[in-house]
């Protein structure tokens, strides 16, 4: 079974650009558009790697990695910001919140292949 990625992002292109690289790295795609939603695919689908926007509608992309973080079953899944909004502080409050790496739009196929690596590969 390959391993599942899911991207929560409200602009498709940044998700069309994500999932590109991920399939080409051999992993299944999941995608949402919002927080809610995100948290759900996450929930019924159990993804391996999550990369997540901060600026989402509804809740935040601080908010689900808190919410991913503290629910049994998916806490163990680890969180990538891929993000415009960034700066140091920013990257303190998404680490606190519980990610594992703090990535800079536009997506970067070198550094999401790093990360593809680091956290699905055995």
């Amino acid at each position: 079974m390959k391993k599942r990625v899911l991207y929560v992002d409200d602009n498709p292109h940044n998700r069309h650009l994500v999932r590109q690289i991920v399939v080409a790295a051999g992993y299944e795609m999941l995608e949402a558009e919002d927080g809610e939603s995100g948290w759900v695919v996450a929930y019924h689908k159990l993804p391996d790697l999550i990369f997540v926007d901060l600026l989402l509608p509804g809740i935040d992309g601080f908010e689900l990695t808190r919410q991913i973080k503290t629910t049994p079953g998916l806490s163990h899944i680890p969180i990538a910001t891929l993000t415009s909004y960034g700066n140091r502080e920013t990257e303190r409050l998404a680490r606190a919140a519980g990610c594992v790496e703090f990535l800079h739009k536009p997506p970067n196929t070198q550094q999401i292949e790093a990360v593809l690596s680091r956290f699905l590969e055995n």
